[in-house]
């Protein structure tokens, strides 16, 4: 074992320990990765950094940009819409319907960004039907997932495959090449709900639609904003609100100001209160009357100067998760400061365990989610970041949605299909499409870069090499030979499932595409010397790399976790059931078709 052998291996290691704990960022962790191959000299420069001009990552680029175009014409509202007229309100219709249409938007985006858009319109769907959320959530999170498996650009793994093989000296699949292993998953996993959802997933309940008051009972909290007339000799008049620390000895909350007739929502923390102020306060009905008695205060029977606070017409209650690629992930409840940065009130935050977050040092993290107060046009603005997703249905103002340009951004999508179909290489068709988008005007130039999950990116780039000096040095031989000693004489079909298994369990506890990265140069040593395809073999890794499901491990998962209210006993229940599915139906179709 020489020098640079060792040195992958322990590059290897360090990997799979970052990839694990999560302590570090998984695009932080790639890029180390790259640096450390280039600093040890285990390949060249030229190779530690070719994971930027990789055919993956300008492929996910053009991807992620034609995605975001698609978001932005509402074709995900009309589509809910349509399930919602088509599909009455039987429940194994509706599932069946979410995860179809879920699936498809899958592949040709991020699947995480089709389960984020789609939440919403479930949550809706759900309402509309009375069907409890928790049973279309986790189905709409695993057709999301499947999703990624019916094209070679619908998920990191697949996307990284070709350059992979390119990488082993072997030829690349066509786009659609994967698309029968991803239909028949994807058509498995709908008959396994449309059949035993009842069994395997929690919401027996009925919910009625989850309207402003009802989101409130949903969380136990007051139903009542009251309104208060600051007067003499009220101690509040001349003390600012941080000054007060109302939320941390009351548990109340400032909704809106009126000075002089001039309405304030969600004053600032620094706003000194003076004579003849009137306050909109929320807050539990004990804490509230011990809040005037001690301020000397007089509450009015009824909203006077906010009349528009009792019909929701200018503000309201809204349930807000955040995504996996936020940007806000890591840091504390303190740290993001709602109400200075999006002029919304937080009311209760919510981890993934359904326990409520009291402390404001507390690390919010993917599928933690909020109860929050804002006018419609900033909780509109909110919906619009990528910071946080409004599983809320809100009322925007009329907008930005940019319907007119529906059939450009379909047309697009179309043609930079047809051109791969015609030959054309994966990463120029769609990257000409995603101009195109900007040409079209379905996007904007300064949307551009907003479009691109830069993550995702640095984490495409960062790995790449990754994968090519396991290969080069001999590492990836070393390891490969010693499975090959073991497996050698196992019939192909359990040799198949062995590959599935080891995927899928890596896959659970590191990032999908790191996993991939490690395992796609072995599995074509192997595949060379059992004299099995190893092209087959290498598709068969790239598709289980997607078998996270009896974890909420993977991001899809983690980020509905929280937002089905879901624990890991639920997922280990239907997941573990759909793990065991994927894993034969993928084997069985690569063996009979692939190898």
């Amino acid at each position: 074992m020489n020098t640079d052998v060792i040195i992958v291996f322990v590059i290897l290691f360090a990997a799979v320990i970052m990839f694990s704990i999560e302590k570090i960022r998984n695009d932080i962790a790639a890029i180390i990765i790259m640096l450390s191959l280039a600093w040890t000299k285990v390949i060249p420069l030229d190779q530690a950094f070719s994971g930027f001009s990789s055919n993956a990552v300008i492929s996910i680029i053009g991807v992620m940009i034609i995605g975001y175009g698609i978001e932005k014409t509402g074709i995900m509202d009309s589509l809910a819409q349509v399930i919602i007229e088509k599909t009455g309100t039987k429940e194994n219709i509706i599932t069946a319907t979410v995860m179809i249409v879920t699936g498809i938007i899958s592949t040709f985006m991020q699947n995480i960004g089709a389960v984020a858009l789609f939440l919403p319109a479930v949550k809706q769907i759900g309402n509309k039907s009375g069907i409890s959320h928790q049973r279309l959530i986790m189905p709409l999170a695993f057709a999301g997932i499947l999703g990624g498996t019916l094209t070679m650009v619908a998920s990191g793994p697949l996307i990284i495959l070709n350059d992979l093989l390119s990488n082993g000296g072997h030829d690349g699949f066509g786009m659609f090449s994967v698309t029968p292993i991803g239909l028949a998953l994807l058509i498995s996993c709908v008959l396994y709900f449309f059949f035993f959802s009842r069994f395997v997933l929690p919401g027996d309940e009925e919910e009625s639609g989850v309207r402003d008051d009802e989101l409130l009972d949903i969380y136990n909290l007051p139903k009542k904003i009251h309104e208060v007339d600051l007067e003499k000799p009220s101690e509040l008049i001349g003390k600012t609100i941080e000054e007060l620390e109302l939320w941390k000895d009351f548990g109340i909350h400032i909704l809106a100001l009126s000075d002089s007739g001039s309405k304030i929502y969600i004053p600032w923390r620094k706003t000194t209160f003076k004579e003849g102020h009137t306050l909109a306060i929320f807050g539990e009905e004990d804490q509230i009357n011990k809040f005037f008695n001690e301020f000397n205060l007089k509450p009015k029977d009824k909203l006077n100067t906010f009349k528009e606070l009792g019909d929701d017409k200018e503000a309201a209650f809204a349930e807000i998760i955040l995504p996996p690629d936020s940007d806000l992930k890591g840091k504390t409840i303190e740290e993001i400061a709602l109400r200075k940065s999006y002029k919304i009130e937080p009311i209760i935050y919510i981890n993934n365990k359904g326990e409520r977050l009291n402390s404001m040092d507390w690390e919010m993290k993917s599928g933690h989610k909020a109860i929050v107060f804002g006018r419609w046009e900033d909780l509109t603005s909110l919906k619009e970041s990528k910071d946080f997703v409004v599983i809320s249905q809100i009322k925007s103002p009329p907008e930005i949605s940019r319907a007119d340009k529906k059939v450009h951004a379909i047309l697009i999508l179309v043609v930079a299909i047809v051109l791969i179909l015609l030959g054309f290489p994966l990463p120029l068709s769609f990257l000409s499409g995603a101009i195109f988008m900007l040409f079209t005007k379905v996007i904007y130039a300064e949307e551009l870069y907003k479009a691109i999950d830069w993550k995702t990116v640095f984490l495409l780039a960062g790995l790449i090499p990754l994968g090519t000096a396991f290969e080069q040095t001999g590492a990836a031989k070393l390891v490969a030979d010693a499975i090959i000693n073991v497996i050698e004489s196992w019939n192909v079909i359990f040799i198949l499932l062995v590959i599935g298994v080891i995927t899928s369990f890596f896959s659970l506890f590191m990032s999908n595409v790191a996993a991939t990265v490690l395992l796609v140069p072995l599995i074509l040593i192997m595949g060379e010397s059992f004299g099995i395809d190893p092209r087959g073999l290498a598709l068969l890794v790239g598709v289980a790399a997607s078998n996270s499901f009896i974890l909420p491990t993977h991001q899809v998962n983690a980020y509905v976790m929280g937002a089905g209210n879901y624990k890991n006993s639920d997922f280990m229940k239907a997941g573990g059931i759909m793990s065991v599915i994927f894993l034969l139906v993928s084997t069985v179709i690569v063996y009979f078709f692939y190898i």
